[in-house]
C-alpha cells in the first residue's frame, strides 16, 4: 500500500509527540516528504526532522505555529512553499491543553464559553478550516489530495470533564463533511479519524489517567489501549489510492470501546 505516494508531501500540525509524531513517521516510512509544525519545542522538532530524513531518505522540516493564532497559517504555508514543491496531504492534528483550556475543560456548570471553550473551538475547528483552505489551494495545483482531521470518540460517549473537547470534535467532523462536498470538485477528499483513548502524554495530562486506561482496556473488544500507531495507520490509509472513493466520512478507531 502507498508506494504511489512516494515523493509527495504531507503537512501535519503538531507532530513533536504522541499521535502527530506517529503520523509523521508513518508517512515518512512510505516515502512521503513531511512538513510539520511545533508549538514551542524547536529543539525536539528539529531532532525529529533530522531523524526522519536520515531514517527514510525523505525531506522533513519543522515550522513554528501557534494554532490559537489563525493568522499564522498563511505565512506558515508560504514558508512551506519555499521548501517543498507541492502539497498533497494535510493532517489537522495539533491540540491545546494546559492553561489555554481553563474554562473549557471541566464540568458543564463551570464552562466559560468566552475563555477556554472559545480556545478549544479555535484550535479544533478554526485551525482545521484555515489549514485546509491553505492546503486546498496548493492541492488543486497538483490535481487533488487528501485532508484528514483528528477527532475523538468523546463526541459519541460521555467522558468526564470533556464537554468542551467532545463538542468541538463533533463540530470539526461536521465541518469536514461540508469541506468534503465543496472540495470534491478539486479532486480533494476530506475525512476524519476519531480515536478512542490513546496512550499519549496528552491523555496522561488529562484527569485520572490510570482510571481511564483501566476502563478503556475493560471496554475494548480487543482488550488493550490504543497506541499512536493505530491512529497513524488509519490516517495514512485515507491518503492512499485504496481510499479514493472515501470522503466525508469519520473513521472510528477505538478498539470497539464505544460499542458497549
Amino acid at each position: 500500500m502507498g508506494s504511489s505516494n512516494k515523493g509527495k508531501t504531507v503537512v501535519i500540525t503538531g507532530a513533536t509527540k504522541g499521535i502527530g509524531k506517529a503520523i509523521a513517521e508513518k508517512f515518512a516510512k512510505e516515502g512521503v516528504n513531511v512538513a510539520f509544525t511545533y508549538n514551542s519545542n524547536e529543539k525536539i522538532a528539529n531532532e525529529i526532522s533530522a531523524d526522519l530524513e536520515n531514517k527514510y531518505d525523505i525531506k522533513a522540516k519543522a515550522y513554528p505555529l501557534n494554532i490559537l493564532e489563525l493568522d499564522e497559517f498563511k505565512p506558515l504555508f508560504l514558508a512551506i512553499d519555499e521548501d517543498f514543491d507541492r502539497i498533497d496531504f494535510f493532517v489537522s492534528n495539533a491540540m491545546i491543553y494546559g492553561r489555554p483550556v481553563v474554562g473549557g475543560y471541566g464540568k458543564f456548570m463551570k464552562l466559560r464559553p468566552n475563555k477556554g471553550l472559545q480556545n478549544i473551538y479555535t484550535a479544533t475547528v478554526g485551525a482545521f478550516v484555515r489549514g485546509s483552505q491553505e492546503s486546498a489551494k496548493r492541492m488543486e495545483k497538483v490535481g487533488g489530495g487528501s485532508i484528514v482531521t483528528m477527532s475523538s470518540t468523546g463526541n459519541l460517549i460521555y467522558i468526564d470533564n470533556y464537554a468542551g473537547h467532545g463538542t468541538n470534535k463533533a463540530a470539526v467532523e461536521a465541518m469536514s463533511r461540508y469541506a468534503a462536498v465543496e472540495l470534491g470538485e478539486m479532486g480533494i477528499r476530506v475525512n476524519a479519524v476519531s480515536g478512542g483513548p490513546i496512550d499519549t502524554d496528552a491523555l496522561k495530562a488529562f484527569t485520572n489517567y490510570e482510571e481511564v486506561k483501566a476502563e478503556t482496556i475493560k471496554r475494548s473488544a480487543v482488550n488493550r489501549m490504543g497506541s499512536p500507531d493505530d491512529i497513524a495507520g488509519s490516517v495514512y490509509f485515507l491518503c492512499t489510492d485504496e481510499a479514493s472513493w472515501i470522503t466525508g466520512q469519520t473513521l472510528v478507531v477505538d478498539g470497539g470501546t464505544t460499542f458497549r
